[in-house]
C-alpha cells in the first residue's frame, strides 16, 4: 500500500518550525523547496558492517539504511569456523559462496581423476546435481575418492544445484537494516528465490580411475579485491576460501595431495586483474577463485580461457554473465541479479515510496541491476513518471578522482524523491555524504 505524502498542514507546521521561506509554505519569496526526507537502500557491496567507515565522522548517516545481499542463513558452527581463521571478521557476506566455490572445484577434480582444468570443469555442474547427497568436505571427498557420483549441498548451495550454465538455480537473500552504524542481525529476514527445477539434469561425463602418481597438487589462485573499490568485501571472501582449503586438506586433499593456494589481487580493476591472471598462469594455477566484481571477471575471462584455466567467482552477480561464451570455463556460486532485483524491490515497496531514485554505477553490474529493480517496481504499480534513473562513471584505479554527485543530488531534490536506491561500491559513501551536505533529511 502506498503511504500518502504529508498533509499541507503538516508541511506548514514543519516550515514554521524550521523558519524556512519556500514555495512549499505557500509563498513565492523563494524558488527553493524544502528537501523531501529520503530512505536509503543498498545492495551487497554497501550492506556491510565495514561500509560506514567510508563515511568517516559521518558514519551515522547510514542509520536506518536497508538493503539486500545474497546470503543464506549461516549455521553458527560455520561462523565459528570462519572466526577461527579470522577472529576480526565483521561480515560474512559471500564467505559461504567462496567456501563452496573452492570445495566444488576440489570435488570436481577428485571426481575427474585429474587436475586438467578442461576435464574437471566438465564435472562442476554435476557435483551439485543428481548423485548421493553430502554436505561436508570430509563426507563428499570420501565419496568422490571412491568414485561415487555426488550431489553437494553445502552452505550457499543448499537448495537447488547448478544450472547448465554453471550458476545457482536458487538463492537465498537477506534483507539487512542498519541501526546506528552496524547491521542489526535481529532484524535480518531471509527470502528464497529461483526454482530448483532450473537445475541441470544432465549427468556429468564418465571418468577414468584417478592416477594419483601422475598428478601434481590442485593449485587454486585468488583473484579477490585486496585493493580497490570492493576492498570492503575482501575479508569474508578470503576467509571463506581459506577455511575451505584448510578443511579439504584436513580431509586428505585432492588426488592424494594437499591443495595449494596462491594469493592474488583483482584491484577491482581489469588492468590489475589481468596482471594477476598472467602471474597465476605462469605459476601453474588450475582454478582462479574470483574476480570480486562482475565487470572484472568479464574483462579477464578471455585471458583465463587462453591460459587453459577455470574462473570460478563467489561474488559475480551481473545477470548477463549467464549468457557468456565461456567454453565451459566460467562458474559462479553467487546468484544472478535477476533474482536480487526482485528481493530489493520488495524491501523498497514495503515502505510505500512515492518517488524513487535509483543511482547506479555506469557499468554492466550497476546498469543491469538498476534495470531489473526499475522493472520490478513498475510491475508493482510505481509508474515510470515516479522513477528517476541516474548513473555515474565509477572511479578507475587508485589515483582516480572521487565521484562528484552534485548534479545527481540536485535532481533527487528537484524531483522530490523519498527513496534513493544506491547500486555501487565503496564510492557510494560519497552520494550519502552529498545528500546530507545538501540538506536532504535521511530517515533513521
Amino acid at each position: 500500500m502506498l503511504i500518502p505524502r504529508a498533509t499541507r498542514a503538516a508541511t506548514l507546521a514543519a516550515c514554521a518550525t524550521l523558519l524556512l521561506a519556500s514555495s512549499a509554505c505557500g509563498t513565492d519569496d523563494s524558488d527553493e523547496t524544502t528537501a523531501t526526507a529520503v530512505r536509503l537502500y543498498g545492495t551487497d557491496s554497501t550492506m556491510l558492517n565495514s561500509f560506514p567507515t567510508e563515511l568517516g565522522d559521518q558514519a551515522n548517516l547510514v542509520d536506518g539504511m536497508k538493503g539486500t545481499t545474497p546470503l543464506t542463513p549461516l549455521p553458527e558452527d560455520f561462523k565459528d569456523r570462519l572466526l577461527s581463521i579470522e577472529p576480526d571478521l565483521t561480515s560474512f557476506v559471500y564467505a559461504a559462496e567462496a567456501y563452496d566455490a573452492v570445495l566444488i572445484s576440489a570435488l570436481a577434480a577428485q571426481l575427474a581423476g585429474t587436475t586438467d582444468p578442461a576435464a574437471f570443469a566438465a564435472q562442476i555442474v554435476g557435483v551439485t546435481n543428481g548423485g548421493e547427497r553430502c554436505e561436508t568436505a570430509v563426507d563428499c571427498l570420501t565419496l568422490a575418492q571412491d568414485g561415487q557420483d555426488i550431489e553437494y549441498r553445502g552452505i550457499s548451495v543448499s537448495r537447488g544445484g547448478f544450472t547448465a550454465t554453471g550458476e545457482p538455480s536458487t538463492a537465498s537473500y537477506a534483507t539487512l537494516h542498519f541501526d546506528g552504524t552496524q547491521i542489526n542481525d535481529a532484524k535480518t529476514e531471509f527470502v528464497g528465490a529461483g526454482f530448483e527445477s532450473n537445475a541441470s539434469s544432465t549427468p556429468p561425463p564418465e571418468t577414468g580411475a584417478a592416477d594419483e602418481d601422475a598428478e601434481g597438487p590442485l593449485v587454486l589462485g585468488g583473484l579477490l579485491p585486496q585493493t580497490g573499490a570492493l576492498v570492503l568485501s575482501h575479508p569474508p571472501l578470503a576467509t571463506g576460501a581459506a577455511l575451505a582449503i584448510k578443511e579439504i586438506n584436513a580431509a586428505g586433499g585432492v588426488l592424494g595431495s594437499p591443495v595449494t593456494w596462491i594469493d592474488g589481487d583483482d584491484g577491482t580493476d581489469p588492468a590489475v586483474a589481468k596482471a594477476t591472471v598472467a602471474s597465476h598462469a605462469a605459476a601453474g594455477v588450475h582454478v582462479i577463485i574470483g574476480a570480486g566484481a562482475s565487470g572484472v571477471s568479464r574483462a579477464v575471462l578471455p585471458d583465463v580461457m587462453q591460459a587453459g584455466m577455470v574462473l570460478f567467482s563467489p561474488s559475480n552477480t551481473e545477470a548477463s554473465l549467464t549468457d557468456l561464451d565461456d567454453e565451459n570455463r566460467y562458474f559462479r556460486t553467487a546468484p544472478s541479479d535477476s533474482l536480487q532485483g526482485r528481493a530489493l524491490a520488495d524491501v523498497i515497496l514495503r515502505d510505500g515510496p512515492q518517488r524513487v531514485a535509483i543511482v547506479a554505477r555506469q557499468d554492466a553490474y550497476g546498469e543491469g541491476l538498476q534495470e531489473i529493480v526499475r522493472s520490478e517496481l513498475e510491475r508493482a504499480g510505481i509508474d515510470a513518471g515516479r522513477l528517476k534513473l541516474k548513473t555515474y562513471q565509477p572511479p578507475e584505479g587508485a589515483e582516480a578522482a572521487t565521484v562528484d554527485f552534485t548534479s545527481v543530488v540536485r535532481e533527487i531534490k528537484e524531483t522530490g524523491s523519498d527513496a534513493v536506491v544506491i547500486i555501487g561500491f565503496n564510492e557510494s559513501a560519497g552520494l550519502i555524504r552529498a545528500l546530507a551536505d545538501a540538506g536532504v533529511p535521511l530517515h533513521s
